[in-house]
């Protein structure tokens, strides 16, 4: 109880401190493995990898597009299931098998016209951290690395792969003035 209430607290502190970033944000950036699933990797006998994602963050995600802010996935990983469930998402910056994560977000920036201060990235571990200086807001999942929780702007409510990115998604819409009529009147499209 009391660990629950002490991140509660943070969570708001943090998106006290964030709100008019968030309500300026043009680019989201996701990594993958550890945010938008759990890090956990299932591998089949044939060498398949298998991923859980939360069907609470692809909503998220279509709210925030359909609000007009481009959301793109930075993964190190590289598997078949991340890239389907991009395209199912409508994702269209799908960045897979990255080695160098700042690098990469840069040349998304450049590519998209979008700067540094009117983008977020939403890491969970040591690799995620790197990408510090090449962003407005760098956010962690409740389950993220010691350093990386240290360093970030804000840390979420919700460990990765367990509605994280919907958190966030609500906390976008929320500091833009829109999660209001959402929440009472709901969304009317398909629920990916």
């Amino acid at each position: 109880m009391i660990q629950s209430l002490h991140r509660f607290w943070r969570h708001a502190r943090g998106y006290r401190r964030c709100s008019a970033r968030l309500a300026a944000l043009q680019l989201l950036v996701l990594d993958v493995d550890g945010v938008l699933t759990d890090g956990g990797l299932w591998t089949t006998e044939s060498g398949e990898v298998i991923k859980r994602f939360d069907v609470r963050d692809g909503l998220g995600i279509r709210l925030l597009q359909q609000a007009g802010v481009e959301v793109a996935w930075l993964s190190g990983g590289k598997s078949g299931a991340t890239e389907q469930r991009a395209r199912y998402l409508g994702i269209g910056q799908v960045l897979t098998g990255v080695k160098d994560k700042p690098a990469a977000l840069a040349q998304l920036q450049e590519t998209l016209g979008v700067s540094a201060i009117r983008s977020a990235f939403v890491g969970d571990d040591l690799n995620d951290l790197a990408v510090r200086p090449a962003v407005g807001l760098l956010i962690a999942t409740a389950d993220a690395v010691q350093p990386l929780r240290r360093r970030a702007d804000w840390v979420l409510d919700r460990n990765g792969g367990d509605g994280a990115v919907r958190r966030l998604a609500e906390e976008i819409l929320r500091a833009r003035g829109q999660w209001q009529r959402l929440s009472e009147q709901g969304w009317r499209d398909r629920n990916d």
